[in-house]
Parts: structure tokens; sequence; C-alpha cells
């Protein structure tokens, strides 16, 4: 599965997260990669037909991972918004900024750039018209203090 992919995935749970309790969300995770509705196009069923186990299993515990961090990344992304806190912020561009924070600060294996430009990419994807410019500048002034 391409990195992007992998990512798109982990989106899917977060913003799933949002609706849910954390109770619920191990159940909700096994019933994501049950359930195609989340798999919005051809491309996207035909990938994942041809998913491991193991693949699964990493974008589960990426997701899982970023959802126990939610509060001191929230934290974070507070302090970088400028007149909006993440309370305001509209569900999609709250967990694609959570994700591309996480893939910033806190996994060494991802170029910042790259968390930026996927982040963008998928705000194009999944957000607004203002979502790109929105994750772009928010996630800019994070790359400003490396």
């Amino acid at each position: 599965m391409r990195a992007s992919q992998k990512r798109e995935y982990v989106f899917k749970l977060l913003y799933c997260n949002e609706f849910h309790s954390r109770e619920e969300m191990p159940e909700k995770f096994k019933g994501f990669w049950d359930n195609k509705e989340y798999m919005n196009d051809e491309e996207n069923l035909d990938e994942l037909i041809g998913l491991s186990e193991k693949e699964k299993d990493e974008v589960n515990e990426r997701a899982a991972d970023i959802i126990m961090k939610l509060s001191f990344i929230d934290k974070k992304l507070d302090k970088k918004v400028r007149k909006w806190s993440v309370d305001r912020m509209s569900k999609v561009d709250l967990c694609i900024l959570r994700l591309a924070y996480y893939e910033m600060r806190m996994d060494e294996e991802i170029d910042p750039k790259v968390a930026i430009n996927e982040a963008v990419e998928l705000a194009k994807k999944y957000g607004s018209d203002d979502s790109p410019s929105f994750v772009n500048g928010v996630l800019a002034r994070f790359y400003k203090e490396d």
C-alpha cells in the first residue's frame, strides 16, 4: 500500500473518532475495514481488496496512537491557529491537522515537507474550498519552528 493511501485511511479513522466514544473505537476500527462505504472510489476499493492484515494493523495502530495523543496535539494546534480554536474548526480540517502534526513532530521517518504536502492534498480532497490554504498556513507555522 502506498504511504499516501495509508495516510488517507488513518485520516478516515480519525474522522470516525470524532463521532464515537473511545470505548467504541476498537469496534469501529474493525468495522471500517468491513464497510466498503468508507472506500469512496474504485481505486480505493481495488487497493483495499489486496490489503494485508499487517497493513490494516499498521493503519489502526497509527490512528490509535494519534487518538491517544489528541489532547497534547490539540493544545499545540490551538497555539498556532489564529482567530480559531480546535473547538470551532471543521472536523475534516481538524483531523487533517492532527495527522499532519503527528507526522511532523512525532514520526521521525516522515519529512515535515511531505507531511504538509500530503495534508494539503487531503484537504483538497475532503475539505472545503478554503481548507487547503488553511491547513497549509497552520502547518507552515509549525514548519518555521524547526
